[in-house]
């Protein structure tokens, strides 16, 4: 273990009254593998530069993907951190964990790493952070022994992850544990050995709440929706009104997006057709509205952080789907966007750039989906596209 130094810069970190990540590390400072983590730290902020180099994925035996390389271009002044890989581990559905496994995962990692965690990484998983490369077998052999099992990095399915959905939340309109869950058993291959042009990343919300904002980070988002009325109870809506602790006109329905409400200081009114389901109403009033009783999801496709081109949102695919077991339209449609994707697509293209470089029209034709009108994300600015009508239709 190297000499502990000072770290003058590090120090400056923990003054004020916010929480600091340094003096959080500084209880873990006993592992020669954190205090050298310190040590490139400092030096990181002394040069202004990172001194980290991504090194791909190290694998296990059987798997492509799951442990991301990390090494530390001042190994020889830092040995300790010469190697600091990432293991990410396939999160409980919803992160629901006992005590009793939230200890072992903990001794585990105190075993063969740093001790360091992070629950959750961005795409949801557990985050073992420092381990080296000859321990990485033996943690991956104690999780498993334990229940548990890696998750996806690289060019691969990222471990799909959810919202608690029905498990504590009454907006849920389908099981997003069981779907997940369901899911992630399905496409164990696509999870661990990396095939794709890039990641594919599934997220589930059980309402249009989107707790887990897929919409902005998913490649393929599955929302909770319905499609009958909303649920009115008039009797809480007047004990709403006559408290005053809400003001329906102002507060709820002139922030009504889709202009869809009314309010005559008896009763409200919905144009239910003209509802686009963003739930203002019902988390502003939840004891009187509820989403509808016909439920399902949404299915959208193309979210994504910026990489190689800008942010996108995702888009609508499939408007409505019934969300029940054993899910069978749902997997034909991810393996329909996989073998297109999968052929065309680009190296570190994601699915959402690869839809913008051929066309939604070309993408719906090649997966066999017929466009609809939720698809539009803006009206058409082009007057010169042609429209050719198919076999059978006008």
């Amino acid at each position: 273990m190297t000499e502990k130094k000072p770290t003058p810069l590090l120090d400056n970190l923990e003054a004020g009254p916010w929480p600091s990540f340094v003096k959080e590390l500084k209880k873990s400072a006993k592992s020669p593998m954190v205090q050298d983590l310190l040590g490139v730290l400092e030096r990181s902020y002394e040069d202004k530069m990172g001194h980290w180099k991504h090194g791909g994925l190290v694998g296990v035996r059987g798997y492509g993907g799951g442990v991301i390389g990390r090494y530390n271009e001042l190994a020889r002044e830092f040995p300790d951190a010469a190697e600091f890989h990432t293991v990410r581990i396939n999160q409980p559905a919803g992160w629901f964990y006992t005590s009793d496994v939230i200890r072992t995962l903990c001794d585990i990692w105190e075993r063969h790493g740093s001790g360091l965690t992070n629950f959750h990484g961005a795409t949801g998983d557990i985050i073992f952070l420092g381990a080296r490369t000859s321990e990485i077998e033996a943690v991956f052999g104690e999780l498993i022994e334990a229940g548990f099992d890696l998750g996806g990095s690289g060019s691969c399915l990222r471990t799909p992850s959810c919202c608690c959905g029905m498990a504590r939340c009454e907006w849920a309109c389908y099981d997003t544990m069981a779907l997940t869950y369901d899911l992630t058993q399905t496409f164990q291959d696509e999870l661990h050995r990396p095939s794709f042009p890039y990641k594919f990343k599934i997220k589930s919300s059980g309402c249009p709440n989107d707790c887990v904002a897929a919409i902005a980070r998913a490649d393929l988002s599955i929302i909770g929706t319905w499609r009958d009325d909303i649920q009115v109870d008039r009797t809480a809506v007047t004990q709403y009104a006559a408290g005053g602790q809400i003001d329906i006109a102002a507060d709820v329905v002139a922030r009504c997006p889709a202009g869809c409400m009314t309010w005559d200081g008896r009763s409200i009114g919905i144009d239910n057709e003209s509802c686009v389901r963003c739930m203002h109403c019902i988390n502003a009033m939840p004891k009187a509205l509820a989403p509808g009783k016909d439920r399902g999801a949404t299915v959208l496709v193309g979210g994504k952080a910026t990489i190689l081109g800008g942010a996108l949102l995702s888009s609508v695919l499939v408007p409505f789907l019934r969300m029940e077991p054993p899910y069978d339209d749902l997997k034909e449609l991810i393996r329909a966007i996989w073998d297109l994707w999968g052929d065309h697509g680009k190296n570190r293209e994601r699915v959402g750039e690869f839809i913008q470089r051929i066309g939604l029209g070309n993408f719906l034709e090649q997966i066999g989906l017929d466009p609809q009108p939720e698809m539009v994300a803006q009206p058409r600015t082009n007057p010169y596209i042609s429209y050719e009508p198919k076999e059978g239709r006008p």
